[in-house]
């Protein structure tokens, strides 16, 4: 293995490695933290064969995560605490925001989570999330409808911003 550049990929990549992993476990740091040590630890091992290491990081990710929600009763769900209300324009406006955005992805079940933050986050079309999910596309628009519906329901302070 190319050892310095994997330490060189891994540098420079974990962060936003980490704000994914983030969002694919409804904000689970510890669980996000796992998420990114399983999927650097499977590229560790095929570093030199891989062409696309960040694509090949993220759709370990992708189905890392799937098979978590897949073996139901693995991770129990986290509960949280009521998300505080969106203040007026200020200083802390953005990281407040954030918050909200956290509490409400973590409302979403694990399915129409892993959806939502492939179709918007990651940006991937229809056919590529339905490709990791291993379903079909006409489910991932179900989910996606559904997911939105529920968010812009139960967090209407998003539906400003968005």
């Amino acid at each position: 293995m190319d050892e310095p550049a994997f330490r060189e990929f891994v540098a420079a990549r974990s962060p936003a490695l980490m704000r994914l992993a983030f969002l694919l476990t409804g904000g689970d740091q510890h669980a996000a933290e796992d998420l990114v040590q399983i999927a650097l630890s499977k590229l560790a091992g095929k570093w030199r064969r891989v062409s696309t290491p960040e694509a090949y990081v993220r759709q370990v990710m992708y189905r890392q995560q799937v098979s978590w929600w897949r073996a139901a009763g693995r991770r129990p769900e986290v509960v949280r605490p009521a998300v505080p209300e969106l203040p007026d324009a200020d200083a802390t406006h953005q990281s407040e925001l954030r918050m909200v955005l956290r509490g409400a992805l973590a409302t979403l079940t694990p399915r129409q989570r892993t959806v939502v933050v492939l179709r918007y986050f990651e940006d991937l079309p229809d056919h590529e999330v339905a490709k990791v999910l291993g379903c079909s596309v006409g489910t991932v628009r179900s989910t996606a409808h559904r997911s939105l519906a529920k968010l812009r329901e139960l967090f209407p302070e998003l539906e400003v911003v968005g």
